[in-house]
C-alpha cells in the first residue's frame, strides 16, 4: 500500500511538471518549445524515485501513462503526443529490461528517451503547425501566434535543443542519483 502511495504521489508530481512546462509559454513561445530540455533536471528525481519504488516493469508506464490519461480526458492530447509518450515509454521499457530493472544502468539508460516525453507534447507544434496557429489566436493574447511562428520555423535551433536534451539527461540522473544515494540501493 505504502508503494503504491509513493507511486501516485510521483505521477501527480510527475504531471505537475507538465503543466510547469507547458504554462512556460506565458512567458514566450519559445520556453514552451524548448522547456523540454531542462525538465528532464526534474523528470530525473521522479522517475529515480518511481524506479525505486517498481522494481521490474512499469516505471516509465506508470509516469506517461497517467501524463496521457489526464492529458486526453483533459482533452490535450494528439496523435503525436499519444504514440510519442506510448514509444518512449516502451523504449525506456524495454532497456531497462534488457540492462537490468534493479541496476543503476538500467535507471540510467532508460531515463533517455524518458527524458523527451515533454517534446511528445509539444509536438503539435511541428506536426499540425497550422492547427497550432488558430488555436493560439483563439486561447492566447492577440498576437501570440505571431511570436509562435518563428518559433516553429526555426528547425535548427529544435534540433539542437533535442540533442541538447541527451547530456542533461545523462547529467540529471547521475545528480538524481547522487543526492539521492541513500534511496538507491541497485547494483
Amino acid at each position: 500500500m505504502k508503494t503504491a502511495f509513493r507511486i501516485i504521489i510521483m505521477a501527480i508530481s510527475y504531471l505537475a511538471l507538465f503543466i510547469l512546462g507547458a504554462t512556460s509559454g506565458i512567458v514566450h513561445p519559445a520556453c514552451y518549445a524548448y522547456i523540454g530540455a531542462v525538465l528532464p533536471l526534474l523528470f530525473a528525481f521522479v522517475y529515480l524515485y518511481t524506479a525505486i519504488n517498481i522494481r521490474g516493469f512499469g516505471a516509465a508506464v506508470a509516469l506517461n501513462g497517467f501524463v496521457l490519461v489526464i492529458g486526453i480526458l483533459a482533452g490535450e492530447s494528439d496523435w503525436a503526443f499519444i504514440v510519442g509518450m506510448c514509444v518512449l515509454s516502451a523504449l525506456a521499457e524495454i532497456i531497462r529490461f534488457f540492462f537490468g530493472y534493479d541496476t543503476r544502468k538500467g535507471v540510467r539508460w532508460s531515463f533517455l528517451p524518458f527524458a523527451f516525453s515533454f517534446f511528445t507534447y509539444t509536438a503539435h507544434w511541428w506536426t499540425d503547425t497550422e492547427g497550432t496557429l488558430a488555436a493560439a489566436v483563439e486561447e492566447m493574447p492577440a498576437g501570440y501566434d505571431a511570436l509562435m511562428r518563428p518559433v516553429i520555423e526555426n528547425i535548427p535551433l529544435l534540433i539542437v535543443v533535442l540533442l541538447l536534451t541527451i547530456p542533461v539527461a545523462i547529467l540529471s540522473m547521475r545528480l538524481a542519483m547522487r543526492v539521492m544515494k541513500n534511496h538507491v540501493a541497485m547494483k
